[in-house]
């Protein structure tokens, strides 16, 4: 077979420690990541930009229940930070075999006539910016055409990139929209040369964000909404992204897997 259509399942087995780089991993989604990685066998590499003490509890976790993490500060929205990062994970880990492009915002609640300029180039910066770079550095990395051994890119979208967030988060649905059209043509792009690209697109899920936008009662007004009558779990969507980062998914490329409970 020629290295070119090298399949991920021909990638190292479970027996070689394998590398996963999760970009905002001290919190929420990021963090339940980074712990089923670990539980997963594999060396995990998480990156946090201001709160290093939640990123050091995440990788401590790690640690202690038998994996190996260590944590990189870094705004996935610079490219200098970027590139320092996947230096750094080289330096201790060797390349990537795993990226999640976890790290991102939702910006301010309101409706689009609210919307400022520096608001709108923040949540494009973070979510559309800063998954583009990431992707770029691992494509360099992991793809067989630059001598790579092939690897798995899982990009974090969300289910308002369809459903449109009216109301709210117009601003971040449209970032998450074009995560998506990151993840359909890079996966296209990068088919042949090893490199499996998905996504994974959340509904309402239970952790800190929405209060941290200012909308703490968010999960309990929206919750019974939802056709399963429930917020999901962080560790329902890791779970998700542990199955796109394996073999067992060896044949999906180009995926948008919603985990929104029916909505």
């Amino acid at each position: 077979m020629p290295a070119s259509a090298m399949p991920v399942s021909a990638m190292p087995s479970s027996a070689a420690p394998r590398t996963l780089i999760v970009t905002g991993g001290s919190k929420g989604i990021g963090a339940a990541i980074a712990h089923a990685a670990g539980a997963a066998g594999y060396r995990v590499a998480l990156t946090y930009k201001e709160d290093a003490a939640g990123a050091e509890a995440v990788a401590e976790a790690v640690t202690t229940a038998g994996g190996d993490a260590f944590i990189v500060k870094a705004d996935i929205a610079e490219e200098a930070d970027v590139l320092a990062l996947f230096r750094t994970v080289e330096a201790r880990f060797g390349p990537p075999d795993v990226l999640v492009n976890n790290a991102g915002g939702v910006g301010p609640l309101g409706r689009v006539e609210a919307i400022t300029a520096r608001a709108l180039t923040d949540i494009m910066a973070v979510n559309v910016v800063g998954s583009f770079l990431c992707c770029r550095e691992a494509v360099k990395r992991m793809s067989t055409r630059h001598g790579g051994r092939g690897g798995v890119i899982i990009n974090m979208s969300s289910r308002a990139a369809e459903l449109g967030g009216a109301g709210e988060w117009v601003h971040y649905a449209a970032s998450k929209g074009a995560v998506d059209s990151l993840t359909i043509g890079l996966a296209r792009e990068v088919a042949a040369e090893g490199i499996r690209v998905n996504a994974v697109a959340p509904g309402l899920i239970a952790t800190n964000l929405h209060a941290a936008a200012g909308a703490p009662e968010r999960l309990e007004r929206l919750g019974p909404l939802i056709p399963m009558q429930r917020p999901g779990t962080a560790g329902e969507v890791a779970d998700v992204v542990m199955w796109l980062a394996s073999p067992a998914s060896a044949y999906v490329t180009g995926a948008i897997i919603p985990v929104g409970g029916g909505r």
